[in-house]
């Protein structure tokens, strides 16, 4: 029972339960009078039933302070699910809905370790079987050291690198200690050197890639080497998701006051729902699974990152007629 909820103050409160519990010595003291009863009895009756409606009122004002003491309890064993009642409209009401928002955040965040465990297990079994598999067969002498197999196990061992690799680049990334060394860079020159790296991925397939800067001297102030990882990742989807001989596109403009790029293909698209996901860690949508060259799901992720310690912001939009189209925007 909480009967001072409407309140939206603790000092209003409690002034309240100071008037209420003076009027109710006074209305004892006084029937005691009427009634005839010496000073000392109605004294004592007045006291007890003041602190019986202190109590029933005070109890209401501290009962969410408790829940919260049970709660934070609970969290510490690792049960993020407690919440407390949070409807009085006072101070003690608004620490009651911070906390259960941050029961809300670490259960989030509880719930991203777990995956990220499970998924990192995953992605790191796979490349370790396949090179087990090999090595045993090669011990057991089930197989020749020939130069094909030698180069199976070369790409597992780079596949395995790489994967600890982003890993660790992500976990820098999110602690902060990724310090961006920022100079004014050419957007012109900045896209055309990850065309010319993943130039000759997209020849395999014959995919063009094209670079759109306009003006030409369009600049942008950033890490060079970070914002060229984040170039590089969106390329590389691209390319792998591109049918081939068709375009991608790689454009910066300005746009409200940004630096808008933009790389831009011509492959299945992502779908709305899978819009804001794709950018979370391990994930990949069921087209990008169902390919034997997918990634690790881990270079959106990693982009995301960067950009946003660019002070900036990226999306995945539906390019028109189809397609996939990733925006990054920077200040300019």
């Amino acid at each position: 029972m909480r009967p001072l909820d409407f309140l939206g103050s603790i000092k209003l409160k409690l002034g309240v339960v100071i008037v209420f519990a003076v009027a109710v010595t006074v209305l004892v003291d006084a029937i005691g009078d009427r009634i005839g009863l010496s000073p000392v009895v109605t004294g004592v009756f007045a006291a007890a039933i003041a602190l019986a409606v202190v109590q029933l009122l005070a109890h209401g004002m501290t009962s969410p302070l408790r829940e919260m003491v049970g709660a934070a309890r609970a969290m510490a064993r690792g049960d993020y699910g407690r919440r407390v009642t949070a409807t009085s409209r006072d101070e003690v009401g608004e620490l009651a809905r911070a906390f259960n928002s941050m029961a809300t955040e670490l259960a989030e965040v509880d719930r991203i370790r777990r995956d990220l465990v499970a998924n990192a297990s995953h992605e790191l079994r796979t490349p370790i079987g396949a090179l087990r598999a090999k090595l045993e067969n090669l011990v057991d002498g089930v197989e020749t050291p020939d130069r094909e197999t030698l180069s199976r196990l070369l790409e597992q061992t780079e596949r395995l690198a790489d994967l600890v690799e982003r890993l660790l680049d992500l976990s820098k990334l999110e602690s902060g200690a990724v310090p961006l060394e920022r100079e004014p860079v050419r957007a012109a020159s900045l896209l055309e050197r990850v065309a010319r790296e993943w130039q000759p991925l997209a020849a395999e397939r014959s995919v063009h890639l094209d670079v759109v800067v306009e003006p030409l001297d369009l600049e942008v102030l950033c890490d060079e080497r970070r914002l060229g990882q984040v170039f590089a990742n969106l390329v590389a989807n691209a390319v792998r998701h591109s049918p081939d001989s068709a375009p991608v596109v790689l454009r910066a403009h300005r746009r409200n006051g940004h630096v808008c790029c933009e790389v831009i293909d011509a492959g299945p698209g992502i779908q709305p729902e899978e819009a804001e996901r794709v950018f979370e860690r391990f994930y990949r949508s069921d087209r990008a699974r169902s390919q034997d060259d997918g990634g690790s799901g881990l270079g959106l992720a990693i982009s995301r990152w960067i950009v946003e310690l660019h002070g900036g912001s990226i999306r995945a939009e539906q390019a028109s007629p189809h397609g996939c189209k990733m925006v990054v925007e920077l200040p300019a």
